[in-house]
Order: C-alpha cells, then structure tokens, then sequence
C-alpha cells in the first residue's frame, strides 16, 4: 500500500493511494488522529487494530501531499557515510580536512539524528539560512519506517520491523558541520528534512537494490542504488537498536550516494531559485524548492 498525508480543501487525512497514482481513499479518523499522519495507521497495525473505515477517492491532482509523518511525531535517525563513493567525496573536501578520522571509511554505521520539527512535505520551500550558513547541500536517501517497538533487534528478525519506505532529502549544512565537528545541528536546521511524497509499504519495494536519483534545476546530480550500501539494512537496524528501543513511526535514512553539491570540482551549493528533485524507482519522487 502507499499511505499518504494530505489536505483537501480546509481538512487533513490520512489515505491509501491508489496504484495509477490517481486518487487517493482517506480513512474516516478522528481530526486529531488526521494530525498526526501515517503514524495514526502504523500504530494501529502495530496494535492489531482494524484499519478504520475509507471515504470516497479523491483526485490526486486536487490534495495537498502532506509529509507522512509530519513534524514533530517520531525520531529520525540517519546513517551517515554509508555509500564508498560518498565517503571519498567526503574525504577529499573541506569537510574531511575538518573532521579527521571521522572522514575515513567507517567500521560501524555512523548514526546520527536530524530533529523532528525540521520536516516538511514535497513541494514545500527549503530555506537557504543565509544568515547561519553558507554551504547548503543536498543528499538523497531512501528511508525505512519502523512498524512495531523493538529492542535489540538481530538480523535475520529485521523485516518483522521494518513498516515500509519512504524518501528523505538529508539537507545538510556543510559549514555548520564543520564549524561544530558533528552533523546534528547542521542537519536539523528548519525545513532541512524534505520527507515524502508518501510512505510505500514493505511488500511493494525491493530495498536491497533501490535506484535514487537527484536532480538540481534538472541536472543529474546523484545516481546510485542501495545494493552500494556499506551497512545493509539489517545491519544498521540491529546496531541501532542493540540499546535504544524503536518505536512504530521512527524514521531510519540509510545514507547518501557519492553526487552531493560538497563533492563537486569546485563545490555547487544549493542557492535561493534552486530545485531539487530525488526519485526512487518503487516510491515515487519528492521535489522541493529552495528559497
């Protein structure tokens, strides 16, 4: 199923999106469960619960796409480094220079967190900061969503867990990581967490050999697929999870190929009037201005 947050008209919804791409069918929710997006629906399978009853198809082309998991409901937790490409790209810019080691290959996935409240949806502006940054980048990723609570999680138990996927721009200040030697607080600037269209369950994606791809005013930037990742998904999840529980609803983004705006000869940083564009085969594509 593709699961979709979205307003029509003056009123928010959760709904199923039809597999044309035409419509999309809300549940009949409560306004407060409509608020909190997909959560609503995955804690309710994660409960056993009956999905409530659907409404009439609404035309696509006439909603608002919402993110799915709109801000501020769950953790989002992110991989960094998890394509060899990408960890060269690193290496050999300004942003290795300044953290050292960190910029070597890693041994363990490199996790880190981008708050919650810098989500927004597709079609939603970017903010360029010009007064905190400089350096504003891109980074396309698949992200997986987490279907029911768990802790120390193995391997081979990890599709018990795994809800479905979705896609997330990493945006990602690159002055602010180097200024703070950390990637947190230059990566949860506000709007720096572009999520969407919409989430696509388990069933429908074959995560372990995903394309993405972004563009900038049209130009192929990035072109990967995710059977490059250094840290499978397994394997992210059970080092994760090894002592933080998981919640239904936690977002997890896998990493970034090698085509980021810092890795470019010289660097190309986003700028107000930019748009950036990731499509992942299976999912769908999220596209978001900059201003």
């Amino acid at each position: 199923m593709k699961l979709a947050a979205f307003q029509y008209q003056t009123q928010r919804y959760v709904g199923l999106v039809s597999s044309d791409l035409k419509t999309v069918t809300p549940f009949k929710l409560s306004d407060e469960e409509s608020h909190r997006g997909a959560l609503t629906i995955i804690e309710m399978m994660a409960d056993g619960k009956t999905l409530p009853a659907q409404g009439a198809p609404i035309a696509l082309q006439d909603v608002c796409l919402l993110a799915p998991i709109p801000q501020p409901r769950r953790n989002i937790f992110c991989v960094g480094k998890n394509y060899l490409d990408h960890v060269k790209e690193i290496k050999d810019s300004k942003l290795g220079e300044a953290q050292g080691s960190m910029a070597n290959l890693p041994k363990f996935p490199v996790i880190f967190s981008k708050v919650p409240e810098s989500v927004i949806g597709t079609h939603v502006a970017i903010e360029s900061h010009p007064t905190v940054s400089h350096e504003v980048d891109y980074e396309a990723e698949l992200a997986l969503v987490i279907a029911k609570k768990g802790k120390g999680i193995k391997k081979e138990d990890v599709s018990q867990y795994v809800w479905g996927y979705t896609i997330i721009n990493d945006v990602s200040a690159r002055d602010l990581q180097a200024k703070h030697v950390q990637f947190h607080v230059g990566k949860s600037l506000d709007t720096f967490c572009p999520m969407g269209p919409w989430l696509v369950s388990a069933d429908e994606l074959d995560a372990s050999s995903a394309s993405i791809q972004c563009w900038v005013n049209g130009e192929l930037r990035q072109s990967g697929t995710t059977e490059q990742l250094i840290f499978d998904i397994p394997t992210i999840i059970e080092n994760l999870s090894a002592g933080i529980t998981l919640y239904p609803g936690d977002v997890i983004a896998t990493g970034t190929p090698s085509g980021v705006g810092m890795g470019m000869k010289p660097p190309q940083f986003l700028k107000k009037g930019d748009i950036v564009k990731i499509e992942i085969a299976g999912i769908g594509t999220l596209e978001n201005p900059v201003i």
